[in-house]
């Protein structure tokens, strides 16, 4: 019989899963999601375990240390339901504590120091892009997040959603959020932690475009092969950041939290 350690013992205080069900992808699948459906249902196809820490405990992949091979290439599909609609943020402890439980998740924090980018204003005026400017009130639509959305009326431009984010190849485009928003999208394009040291309060509506490079090519899924280049050679992020929002990236130094895996078994099927 397996005992948790006294460490899990602590994630029975955390909101946790009615039932769930947890079993290898066929091997056949393609591409990954996670689904969020209204009434407590989360779905989640085809997803290694590292991609689940990573939406788990919200960090970035470069913040994950340590941990077997197979937490990168072997895939799983989870099925689990909450006796509840889950709270905001409540979603991700309750997936840690399904970790814990399948996978015997084990790990443990860090912070090292490794090179960062603060992320500041480009000019000494505190002038702003055009591309980024703060939200008017009644400018956007807030979601009901007990409801599903409801269908796009023909002839008429989608609802613009409060906190709504949209990420394509070389674009990303938000409504009504806050810069500490905007800071895990560029950390997971850049692949290196960013810090936002703005001093920006309240919240924007910004769109930004700019020429991926081979690292930051969206795709479909992570064994999917990188989609052809734009055909029009644009800016590279560091440049549209800097042009489109009068924000700017300065290499630095400093400390970055890391997840180590202190150990992670693979689940039998259920």
């Amino acid at each position: 019989m397996y005992t948790l350690p006294a460490a899990l013992l602590l994630l029975s205080f955390q909101p946790q899963f009615e039932v769930a069900s947890v079993k290898p992808s066929a091997p056949d699948a393609r591409g990954s999601r996670i689904r969020n459906t209204p009434g407590g249902r989360v779905d989640v196809s085809n997803f290694p375990l590292k991609e689940l820490i990573v939406f788990a405990w919200r960090i970035q992949p470069y913040q994950i240390s340590g941990g077997p091979p197979w937490m990168a290439s072997d895939r799983y599909d989870i099925s689990a339901k909450a006796e509840n609609v889950p709270k905001e943020g409540e979603l991700q402890l309750m997936l840690q504590a399904l970790l814990a439980d399948r996978f015997h998740l084990v790990t443990h924090r860090e912070t090292r120091e490794m090179p960062v980018y603060a992320l500041v204003l480009a000019r000494k005026d505190g002038r702003l892009g055009s591309n980024l400017t703060e939200s008017k009130e009644g400018g956007c639509t807030t979601p009901d997040r007990t409801q599903p959305p409801p269908p796009q009326e023909p002839g008429k431009p989608p609802v613009q959603y409060c906190g709504q984010q949209m990420m394509g190849m070389g674009t990303l485009n938000a409504t009504s959020v806050p810069i500490s928003n905007i800071v895990p999208i560029l950390a997971r394009l850049l692949g290196r932690t960013v810090i936002d040291k703005t001093g920006l309060a309240g919240k924007y509506d910004l769109k930004l475009e700019w020429t991926p490079d081979d690292s930051q090519m969206i795709r479909k899924s992570p064994d999917a092969p990188a989609p052809p280049p734009p055909d029009n050679q644009g800016p590279s992020i560091f440049t549209a950041i800097q042009e489109q929002l009068g924000l700017k990236l300065e290499s630095q130094k400093g400390p970055v939290e890391m997840l180590v895996i202190d150990r992670a078994e693979k689940p039998t099927e259920n």
